[in-house]
């Protein structure tokens, strides 16, 4: 186990002075300690703000003062006299032969797009939509991760329209819980997509979508895998279909229409499981100014750089690392499984495409780590490895460090949909320590509150935001009042936005995110984060997987653990000993489980969160409802055997 005391990693010199976190801080005049830097853009948002815009060279017209009319979360007051467009920024500094996006399909399938190309595409694709888009009105797209979904997109943007998607691999209901609230005019549809080997024909469940989705006025078909054999025929059996290559292929001059700052840009969709999805309303000028800074100076991506993320186009980081376009680096998109033809394969994708900037999630991570591979590889290309989804456990920074790479910056990530971003990332001029995300994000006003309200240092607190950010969201969809997004954010610390973590900010620096805090078990009113209880469940041999939650039980909480052990393992009473043993050894004696139970699977979303909140409702008796958001929702009946509604 590594000593948390000493780095794991720690950046040379050559490193930290071609970085542009070292160049932008030079720039600014705010040169070496970061925890200085970070005071400083926040202290004075209105410099910090207005010289990203100046030294990244942002596209805009009108006047950039003020950069904030209003500060405080009451209104979304960034830029006023401001107007831009997210596409046209995104497509302006990519060279015409350099490569855009390099689509790999775990079939073996590859494209590859140019900056011209892809220009061209969305070109043609945008007049089209002049026709059926005004400025504010929506696009979705129920696509996979392929470059047709990225051209999608950008088109929508250029013509001043609204943007949502969801994964393909939703069902039917999952779709309309969603679009029946966001009520697109144009759906991007592929007819079908592969995962794990196996073909999935949409074109029934596309039919439905159609008649039960009135506000659909076209859908535009794709064929990314060319199965069809009369593609035409296929068009034939809706009411309003087209299809994509058929008016992707029309020469067109770009335009992109110069819209407010706050202009809507994407609509987001929480992945609750306490009903319908909130519609969470992302701004143009805010969404392209935090990813500018998280990609430009947290990630140190540049035009000679490639990066990927392992994603699907329902979350977040698909539109993430889209947004590294505007960079001009080139993006891997990779659509189906990771385990094709198997992990360790699709892993050394970092060597076929020199990849530098690798994204993942701890899921992942552990995976890799039980398959026991061994590389012959020193991965010459990676800089940088990215781990979001769910805390990333001091055992797999051990993990990467001693497997797969000494010399490499492993940055976890932590923010959300909410923010379309991240308030704790990482830093290519600081130390990586073990368990620990580097730094908080510049220009967020992070901080551990205690239950007074008052920042804490090196003890846990609830994860807020003391002031207003960029990249905050305009509203909710259908809450004229606020009053939907008052209660989601602000409710709790009236004024200061609580994000729903507990954390604790190290005297260093870092952050170590211990779990959500509205699924933070609370025994003998002692607050326990359950990744706490997953770093000691990570290590024990027979367990391949746990869930942690909270029971009531006359006026306390009762630790429930449930465990996926194994293939031929079995969970006997000498184990649960062994597990509460390792547990209170390890922690404390409130962290040990009043009840261990074996279980066939563990809920996930399909961003690779586990679903804490939905089991806890099981067990307090609650219904379970959304449960589209979860990539195997079929697990919660045997959660529901064990503690029947």
């Amino acid at each position: 186990m590594s000593d948390s005391l000493n780095p794991l990693w720690t950046p040379s010199e050559k490193r930290i002075l071609n970085s542009a976190m070292y160049a932008f801080q030079k720039h600014i005049g705010v040169e070496g300690d970061y925890k200085k830097f970070h005071q400083f853009s926040v202290a004075k948002k209105d410099v910090f703000w207005s010289e990203i815009i100046k030294y990244f060279g942002v596209h805009f017209q009108g006047q950039l003062q003020p950069i904030l009319s209003e500060d405080g979360f009451d209104r979304y007051s960034w830029c006023p006299n401001v107007q831009l467009n997210f596409a046209e920024n995104l497509l302006a500094k990519g060279s015409d032969d350099s490569l855009a996006l390099n689509f790999q399909h775990e079939s073996g399938l590859v494209k590859k797009i140019t900056y011209k190309q892809l220009r061209f595409s969305v070109a043609s694709i945008g007049q089209y939509l002049k026709s059926y888009l005004k400025p504010g009105e929506v696009l979705a797209a129920y696509m996979p991760n392929i470059p047709e979904t990225v051209v999608a997109m950008l088109a929508t943007s250029s013509v001043g329209g609204v943007f949502t998607s969801t994964s393909c691999d939703f069902g039917i209901e999952g779709v309309l819980d969603r679009l029946s609230q966001s009520k697109p005019k144009v759906l991007f549809a592929t007819i079908g997509y592969e995962y794990n080997g196996k073909y999935f024909d949409l074109i029934d469940r596309l039919l439905e979508i159609e008649k039960r989705l009135p506000s659909l006025e076209k859908i535009i078909l794709v064929d990314f895998l060319e199965k069809s054999s009369d593609l035409k025929s296929v068009a034939s059996k809706f009411q309003k279909a087209v299809i994509y290559q058929e008016i992707e292929s029309v020469p067109s001059t770009s335009q992109f229409i110069q819209l407010p700052f706050s202009h809507p840009l994407y609509i987001m969709y929480s992945s609750g499981t306490t009903g319908k999805p909130k519609c969470i309303v992302h701004s143009q000028g805010g969404t392209l100014l935090g990813h500018i800074k998280e990609l430009g100076l947290h990630t140190d991506l540049g035009a000679e750089k490639k990066i990927f993320f392992f994603t699907t186009c329902g979350w977040m980081m698909w539109n993430w690392l889209v947004s590294s376009l505007y960079f001009g680096a080139e993006i891997i998109l990779y659509e189906g499984s990771p385990t094709m033809p198997s992990p360790e394969y699709y892993f050394k994708m970092i060597d076929r495409e020199q990849i530098n900037i690798f994204g993942t999630s701890p899921k992942f991570l552990k995976a890799l780590e039980d398959t026991n591979t061994i590389y012959n590889s020193e991965f010459i290309s990676l800089e940088t490895i990215l781990s979001t989804g769910s805390p990333l456990l001091p055992e797999q920074y051990d993990y990467v460090y001693q497997k797969i790479k000494k010399d490499v910056l492993l940055a976890s990530i932590s923010g959300g949909t909410d923010i379309l971003g991240c308030f704790m990332l990482g830093n290519p001029t600081l130390p990586v320590f073990s368990g620990e995300i580097q730094c908080l994000g510049l220009g967020l006003d992070v901080a551990a509150i205690d239950e007074n309200g008052k920042p804490v240092i090196d003890s846990v607190g609830e994860l807020v935001c003391q002031s207003t950010f960029p990249n905050r969201p305009l509203s909710f969809l259908d809450d004229a009042t606020n009053e939907k997004i008052n209660s989601a954010y602000f409710s709790q610390n009236p004024g200061v936005w609580t994000h729903g973590d507990f954390i604790k900010v190290t005297s260093r620096g870092g952050v170590i995110v211990l779990g959500r805090s509205d699924a933070t078990l609370n025994p003998g009113g002692v607050r326990i984060g359950t990744a706490e209880i997953y770093r000691q469940t990570e290590t024990i041999p027979f367990i391949q997987d746990s869930i942690c939650v909270g029971k009531t039980n006359n006026g306390d909480v009762d630790i429930i653990l449930f465990v996926k052990l194994k293939l031929n393992e079995v969970l006997t009473d000498e184990r649960k000993k062994q597990i509460k043993q390792q547990i209170k050894k390890n922690t404390t004696p409130r962290h040990v489980p009043r009840e261990i139970i074996a279980v066939k699977d563990i809920p996930y979303t399909r961003s690779g969160k586990k679903v804490e909140l939905a089991v806890t409702r099981i067990l307090a008796g609650a219904p379970v409802s959304n449960v589209e958001a979860l990539v195997n929702p079929e697990c919660l009946d045997e959660y529901l055997s064990i503690f029947p509604l």
